[in-house]
């Protein structure tokens, strides 16, 4: 026997395991888009056999019943009344065939239909298929909130009323990928005896999540990233690229309420990673201190209200009722409102 044998049909074995993982998973991909179609079909007629002509005709529970009983004896198992109620919501949500993709699942139809908010569901089905979210993904995210979350930090509000003041509408800037606050529960942090090395440790051990939890188009590069000035060595805690703003966002984490000198110490960090890392090609370099409390004035009266590439958040070790993200939201909305309130006055 050859003495490359052994290689040979090891490379060989691989090949073919490829070839069949490949098929196995266009099968499941065939597979799931032919029943996403046949749930949504199963929805129309029975919204067709309600109407029965109506534009509004009541579907009682009975009728549901009875044709779950009929199914369920011709078919098997799979269309119990849930089911069916489910197919049906899924035709009345998604009444667009066209707009039903294949590319999701049945769970994340599911998922999907939840969202009332038709405009925050439209975005996370865009998201879910750009970004490959899995079902599990698309459920926490929808469940911490993400689209408020994002659009809360983009200041929508500042937006329209700068158009009414007759101003420049801001322009898609890294405010409009980083958010406020950020929610940490995978990190299992709760009991509130960690320090900011653990933090930066449980934050690498499920970089994966915390990647989700950052937002679309970054890309981790490094941990306590050293930058020289003179005689003097910094550590940068986090350092990721965003291949969307092509630019780099350093991270620093910080225990306790945000300091003057915390934003101080991150300006400086941009500005030594702007002239010593920075490609001629990358935008200017961003900087986001996340805290596990932020402080209004630090806010207020530091370089955090004038520079656009400078960031403080918050960040959550647990996961917060939908209740209580909702008040932290509204809280950051007031707040925009009022600085922006308060600018407009300034240039009076």
């Amino acid at each position: 026997m050859n003495d490359n044998t052994p290689t040979r049909l090891s490379s060989l074995a691989d090949a073919i395991a490829t070839q069949i993982e490949q098929a196995r998973g266009q099968l499941r991909q065939t597979v799931n888009s032919v029943m996403v179609q046949s749930y949504w079909n199963i929805g129309r007629l029975i919204v067709e056999d309600e109407q029965q002509g109506e534009s509004r005709a009541v579907y009682g529970k009975q009728q549901l019943q009875q044709l779950s009983q009929q199914l369920t004896e011709r078919l098997g198992k799979g269309f119990d009344v849930g089911n069916l109620r489910n197919m049906r919501q899924f035709y009345q949500t998604f009444s667009i065939r066209d707009a039903v993709r294949s590319e999701l699942s049945w769970t994340h139809y599911r998922t999907l239909m939840r969202v009332d908010n038709v405009q925050a569901r439209d975005w996370y089905l865009r998201e879910a298929i750009a970004q490959s979210w899995s079902a599990r993904a698309l459920e926490r995210q929808i469940g911490t909130l993400y689209y408020e979350r994002l659009l809360a930090s983009q200041n929508k509000a500042l937006v329209e009323q700068e158009a009414q003041m007759n101003t420049q509408p801001l322009a898609e800037t890294a405010k409009d990928y980083l958010r406020d606050p950020y929610i940490l529960d995978f990190l299992n942090l709760q009991d509130k005896t960690y320090q900011e090395s653990e933090l930066e440790q449980a934050i690498i051990s499920n970089l994966q999540q915390f990647l989700l939890e950052l937002g679309k188009g970054f890309a981790f590069v490094e941990r306590q990233q050293r930058i020289r000035f003179d005689d003097d060595d910094f550590y940068i805690d986090l350092v990721f690229y965003n291949f969307k703003l092509k630019c780099f966002l350093l991270v620093d984490l910080k225990l306790g309420k945000l300091k003057h000198q915390d934003v101080g110490q991150m300006d400086t960090y941009v500005r030594l990673y702007d002239e010593q890392r920075k490609g001629s090609d990358d935008n200017p370099t961003i900087g986001l201190v996340l805290c596990s409390e932020k402080s209004e004035a630090v806010v207020k009266y530091s370089v955090l209200a004038d520079q656009k590439q400078l960031f403080a958040a918050r960040y959550l070790p647990y996961l917060p009722t939908e209740a209580e993200l909702k008040r932290e939201l509204e809280r950051e909305r007031m707040r925009a409102v009022a600085q922006l309130q308060q600018k407009g006055q300034g240039e009076e």
